[in-house]
C-alpha cells in the first residue's frame, strides 16, 4: 500500500508539472491568468461531475455537517493555489515559482508542531532552516531581491495554500469520497473565481488559436488546455489526493516536491525556461531541506515505553505504521 502511494504521488508531481507551461499558452493566446484558471477548474469539474453522476453517483453525495470542509477546500486547497500560482507565473519563470510554491513541505512541519503540538525531530527544524537558506539563495537576497517582489508573494501565498491542500486531503474521514471530493471543490472554486475572472469576457475564439510564447515550442491552445485540463488537473489531483491518504500530508508533500524538477525541465523544454546558477543551488537546498525536514517527520518512531509522548498526529502515524 505505501508503495502503491509514493508510486501514485510521484506519477501526481509529474502531471502536475505540466500546469505552468501550459497555462503559458493560454496566456499567450489572450487570457488573464485568472481566465486560466477558471476555465481549468470549470472545465475538470463539469468533467469529473459528468462521469461520477453515470458511473459513481454515491460519490457526489454530500453529508451537511462536511459542507464546511467542502467549502474550505474549494477555497483554499483548489482556488487559493491555483489562482496564486498562475498570477506568480506570470511574474516569474515557471521554475522559481514552483520553488516558492514548495515551501509547503515546511509550512505542514509547522502547523503539525505549532498547531497540532506535534513533538518533532531536530532534523525536522534543520530542515526547515536549510530550506528558508535555499529560499534566500533562489531570491538573491544579497542583491536586494532581484525577482519581481509581488511575484515571490503571490507564491509563497500559494504555498500556503498547497501546504493546506495536504493537510486537509490528509484528514477527511471515510464519509467523504475523494472522488467526490475533487469535483466539488474544482466546481465550486469555478464558482468563487467566477466573479473575479469574469468568464464572460473570456476570448473564447483564443482556443482555436496556434501560439508560441516567446522562446517556446509552437502548439495548438486547444490541446494545450485539453491536456492541462486532463492531465494536469483531473489525472493530477486523483493521484495526488489518493497519495495523501495511502501515506500522510508529510510524505505526500515531500514527494510532490518533485514537480519543482519537472515542471522546471517542462518550462525548459517547452518554453526555453531556464534556472540560473543561484536558483538551481537554492533550488537543490530547499527540497533537500524539505526532504530532512519530511523525513524526520514520517520516520519518527515511538520512543522506548519508559519515556511519555504525546499523541501521534493521525497523518504522521499512518505513515509510520506503513513503514
Amino acid at each position: 500500500m505505501r508503495y502503491a502511494g509514493l508510486a501514485m504521488a510521484f506519477a501526481s508531481s509529474l502531471c502536475f508539472a505540466f500546469s505552468g507551461p501550459m497555462a503559458k499558452y493560454l496566456n499567450e493566446a489572450g487570457l488573464a491568468p485568472l481566465e486560466a484558471v477558471w476555465v481549468r477548474m470549470a472545465g475538470a469539474g463539469l468533467l469529473l461531475l459528468a462521469v461520477l453522476a453515470v458511473v459513481k453517483p454515491s460519490a457526489l453525495r454530500i453529508a451537511r455537517s462536511r459542507l464546511p470542509f467542502f467549502a474550505v477546500y474549494a477555497i483554499v486547497a483548489v482556488a487559493g493555489v491555483q489562482s496564486l500560482y498562475f498570477a506568480a507565473i506570470t511574474r516569474l519563470p515557471v521554475g522559481i515559482a514552483l520553488l516558492l510554491e514548495f515551501m509547503a513541505p515546511v509550512m505542514v512541519v509547522a502547523w503539525v508542531r505549532i498547531v497540532r503540538k506535534i513533538r518533532l525531530a531536530r532534523a525536522a527544524y534543520i530542515g526547515a532552516v536549510m530550506a528558508v537558506a535555499g529560499l534566500a539563495i533562489v531570491v538573491e537576497a544579497w542583491e536586494g531581491i532581484r525577482l519581481d517582489a509581488i511575484g515571490l508573494v503571490l507564491a509563497l501565498m500559494a504555498g500556503a495554500c498547497c501546504a493546506g491542500y495536504f493537510l486537509m486531503s490528509d484528514s477527511f474521514g471515510d464519509d467523504v469520497d475523494p472522488l467526490g471530493l475533487i469535483a466539488w471543490g474544482m466546481t465550486g472554486a469555478a464558482v468563487v473565481l467566477a466573479p473575479i475572472s469574469q468568464p464572460w469576457n473570456i476570448p473564447w475564439d483564443a482556443f482555436t488559436l496556434t501560439v508560441a510564447p516567446a522562446g517556446g515550442a509552437t502548439l495548438p491552445v486547444l490541446g494545450a488546455y485539453l491536456w492541462m485540463v486532463l492531465a494536469a488537473t483531473v489525472v493530477a489531483y486523483i493521484l495526488g489526493v489518493n497519495a495523501v491518504r495511502r501515506l500522510s500530508a508529510a510524505v505526500g508533500a515531500t514527494v510532490a516536491s518533485l514537480e519543482v524538477i519537472a515542471g522546471a525541465v517542462v518550462a525548459w523544454l517547452l518554453l526555453g525556461q531556464a534556472l540560473g546558477a543561484y536558483q538551481i543551488l537554492g533550488g537543490a537546498i530547499v527540497l533537500t531541506g524539505a526532504l530532512l525536514a519530511q523525513t524526520a517527520t514520517v520516520s519518527r518512531q515511538a520512543p522506548a515505553l519508559a519515556e511519555p509522548v504525546a499523541p501521534v498526529d493521525a497523518g504522521v502515524s499512518r505513515s509510520t505504521v506503513d513503514s
